[in-house]
């Protein structure tokens, strides 16, 4: 017997509905609030799973965890979460051989880092 993928992101919301709304307008998460039981349907893919040192400035001291999405055409995507006013953060050393990475943050202030993995699928 073993663990087959992750079967869910639970997390507390202020606002669950326009949360939802929010991950579906601009991610295209098919994303549910308490009790709806919506389903995403995600493209095969790797998962990374790793504890961070609780030190560790990779992502906010306030958040026990970073939510990363994997992404395809992350530019198309950069531009199209600019142009409807969400904001977006680069920088030059998140260009690397794991692939490409942006920041945005949801309307709740948790922070969720973009990962286009290398065309050659690497990542």
């Amino acid at each position: 017997m073993s663990v087959l993928g992750i079967g869910g992101l639970f997390f507390r919301s202020r606002h669950p509905q326009a949360r939802a709304e929010w991950y579906r307008r601009h991610l295209g998460i098919d994303a549910g609030a308490e009790g709806q039981g919506a389903v995403w349907q995600q493209d095969a893919g790797m998962t990374v799973f790793a504890p961070f040192s609780a030190d560790s400035d990779y992502f906010g001291a306030d958040q026990p965890f970073m939510l990363n999405l994997r992404v395809s055409e992350l530019d198309a995507l950069v531009a199209r979460l600019e142009g409807a006013g969400v904001p977006v953060q680069t920088r030059p050393e998140w260009e690397t051989e794991y692939g490409r990475f942006v920041r945005i943050v949801d309307p709740e202030g948790l922070e969720i880092e973009l990962w286009e993995a290398p065309e050659d699928g690497s990542g």
